[in-house]
């Protein structure tokens, strides 16, 4: 069990927690992620914190059960005979933050950054390039499972499409049930996969700065953002759209939401369901009528 408080941080790092961890009240998550996992986060948090202030509380094999880790200026974690203690500093000798007053230039100087921050808020591209993704992987969970797949289309500005479908090498036999449902065999991965790096960095050159989109987006972004870490990649800050959460609010009355369900009810065929290159060109066509008909505004 791993539980993260976060206080003052940027609203970014949040949503980004709520990819791998349960907010259970405001700045508080709760998640059980694999130590590897746990740590490339607590790193992230650290790099990305900003003016704010993180602590994290995560089981161990020592005699009390757990380890702390803080960013708190005013304290630090030290260990007491193999008891981990949250110990408070002496404030006195702490640099304090800088405070801007209330002069005519510090004015100004807010003035200009709210009315930049305003313009940005109102600037809107009117035809924006956009990438649909679909990932096939071994299993469900992203910390242990690994992606076989990857495929997308992306449709440029001047209505043209790209496609992308890459096989990736894994160090690990693949399910079954997955082989059964995919198609994608141990061999064809060994025959015609590239390592998971090369193959992310190639799809970041693919996406560039395109809006993302998929069908239960999440489910994709998150084995995105766990295949970027583990290969010390950046991770992808593209506005991303999930047309599942758009289909549920516009298609009330569907027998449920699986993409097959909701192609059908929108008259788009797949030609190889669970492909991830066909299901990426369905989902591209699913968007491409939500669009028309106004649901998706950017």
């Amino acid at each position: 069990m791993i539980v993260v408080t976060l206080t003052k941080v940027p609203q970014s790092l949040r949503g980004d927690l709520t990819k791998w961890y349960q907010e259970v009240q405001t700045g508080v998550y709760v998640g059980n992620v694999s130590a590897r996992i746990r740590d490339l986060l607590w790193q992230r948090v650290e790099k990305n914190i900003g003016s704010g202030e993180a602590t994290m509380v995560y089981s161990t094999n020592t005699e009390l059960g757990y380890e702390i880790k803080t960013t708190r200026r005013n304290y630090d974690v030290v260990d007491y005979d193999g008891i981990p203690l949250v110990m408070r500093l002496n404030v006195d000798n702490m640099p304090q933050a800088t405070k801007y007053g209330f002069s005519n230039a510090a004015k100004f100087h807010r003035a200009k950054v709210m009315a930049h921050n305003q313009k940005k808020v109102h600037t809107v591209i009117s035809q924006p390039e956009i990438t649909v993704l679909d990932l096939e992987t071994t299993g469900l969970k992203a910390d242990r499972d690994q992606i076989i797949s990857i495929g997308a289309v992306k449709k440029l500005k001047d209505g043209s499409y790209q496609k992308f479908d890459q096989l990736i090498k894994i160090d690990q036999k693949i399910p079954k049930p997955i082989t059964e449902l995919t198609g994608i065999t141990e061999k064809m991965l060994a025959d015609k996969g590239i390592p998971l790096s090369s193959a992310l960095v190639q799809l970041k050159d693919f996406i560039k700065s395109s809006v993302l989109m998929g069908y239960n987006f999440h489910f994709d972004e998150t084995f995105l953002s766990c295949g970027l870490i583990a290969c010390n990649l950046a991770e992808l800050d593209n506005k991303t759209i999930d047309l599942m959460t758009i289909v549920k609010k516009t298609e009330k009355f569907l027998d449920n939401y699986q993409l097959a369900t909701v192609l059908k009810f929108y008259n788009i065929e797949n030609l190889q369901p669970h492909n991830a290159l066909s299901d990426a060109q369905a989902t591209m066509e699913l968007a491409n009528k939500l669009m028309k008909n106004g649901r998706i505004k950017f």
